[in-house]
């Protein structure tokens, strides 16, 4: 009986080692996952269409960094993208929105039935980012809520801050969770995309 222990108590260790090979494994995964390095980013953020990012971020005054991120949280850059509430192309406008830009003086050149088109995508939703931002006292964070949340809604959300004598703070405020995950998720992906791509990004504009 005593030899027959010993196979299963080799199996056993054996077994314990696996385990804690795995363990560490999942644990140096975590750990590169959390900190993001830049060779590691890239697997999970792509970046297309730099040259127009680079161009249209230029011609609004924003960071490449930010307009890829937008683009990589709306689209994945993918220029078909199509939402269940009918936003079109690499940056998700509605057609209605797209048809306010196109009416708008300095609006970008081009149909505003195109927003498959990447490079108008990228021009228009572009410059509809830096009209928000302007519209919100430059605010980065506040413009992108209106972006996704829509800005009927972020002025009534700042008007019912106003309302508590409080100023809104964005995302900490916002009800809608899909903004705040939105707001989150870009400013974010800001940072790594300024890290991973420094090399095919602009500089930032100076504040």
């Amino acid at each position: 009986m005593a030899r027959r222990a010993e196979p299963r108590r080799g199996r056993a260790w054996i077994a314990l080692l696996a385990l804690i090979a795995l363990v560490a494994l999942a644990a140096g995964w975590y750990s590169v996952h959390q900190s993001m390095p830049g060779w590691y980013a890239r697997l999970w953020y792509p970046l297309e269409y730099d040259e127009a990012v680079n161009r249209e971020a230029a011609r609004n005054g924003l960071d490449p960094a930010l307009v890829a991120a937008v683009a990589w949280r709306e689209s994945g850059f993918d220029p078909t993208s199509r939402s269940p509430r009918g936003a079109v192309g690499l940056m998700q406008l509605l057609p209605s929105t797209a048809r306010f830009i196109a009416g708008e003086p300095g609006a970008p050149s081009g149909s505003p039935e195109r927003l498959e088109d990447p490079e108008l995508s990228l021009a228009y939703g572009t410059w509809y980012l830096r009209y928000l931002a302007r519209r919100h006292g430059g605010s980065i964070p506040v413009a992108l809520a209106a972006y996704n949340g829509g800005t009927a809604n972020v002025a009534r959300w700042e008007r019912e801050a106003r309302a508590r004598g409080a100023v809104l703070r964005v995302p900490e405020d916002v009800p809608f969770a899909e903004t705040r995950n939105f707001v989150r998720d870009v400013l974010r992906a800001r940072e790594i995309y300024r890290r991973a791509y420094d090399d095919r990004l602009a500089p930032a504009p100076s504040s």
